[in-house]
């Protein structure tokens, strides 16, 4: 069974969130932002996972705390579930077009933290998720999880297309990672480590 639950408690959140890469049950989300709560769900929906996150923040205060936590927890829990990453592709990429907007996502899961953004989305507000938390979000998951992360926004002008086209292209990319090998065994590193 891969999957992970962890809890995160600080001064600015609390956190109960649980991943499954097997298995894709449907729990709650709920992290305090109607956008990044859909966000997520297409995350487990388009990559095939299970994930709940109930995230209790201060909000009042803006988003960048719970959701700059959340992505920890989603990094932390993807690295703990895969384990010694045996019999995986090690390996993601995908292209995502939503109406007028177009993403690329590129990945590695080495164990090595390297990302780059190379996104603009127009507008400053989602909902009540500043636009830059985006990026923030996405340099926090490959942080936590050690993994390579290219994220590309061709084109877009629609800013939820925008953002959608890339979260849905990271959850393909990341699926595709962690399915189990069609030609490699063992550890998918001439290292012998990941």
């Amino acid at each position: 069974m891969r999957h992970a639950t962890l809890s995160r408690n600080t001064k600015e959140t609390r956190i109960e969130l649980t991943l499954d890469l097997d298995n894709a049950v449907e729990g709650p989300i709920d992290t305090g932002s109607g956008f990044l709560d859909h966000m997520l769900d297409l995350f487990r929906k388009h990559g095939g996972f299970g994930l709940t996150v109930v995230c209790k923040g201060d909000g009042h205060i803006d988003m960048h705390h719970s959701a700059e936590d959340i992505a920890i927890c989603l990094g932390e829990a993807l690295r703990e579930a895969l384990g010694d990453k045996n019999g995986i592709e090690r390996y993601g990429f995908y292209y995502v077009t939503m109406d007028e907007a177009l993403a690329r996502c590129c990945l590695d899961l080495s164990g090595r933290m390297s990302f780059e953004w190379n996104a603009s989305i127009p507008s400053p507000k989602l909902g009540n998720l500043d636009s830059e938390l985006v990026e923030h979000f996405f340099q926090s998951v490959a942080e936590n999880a050690r993994m390579n992360l290219h994220l590309d926004l061709l084109r877009g002008s629609n800013s939820h297309h925008c953002a959608e086209a890339l979260f849905k292209a990271f959850a393909r990319a990341l699926s595709m990672a962690v399915s189990p090998s069609r030609r490699v065994t063992g550890i998918p590193s001439t290292k012998g480590s990941l």
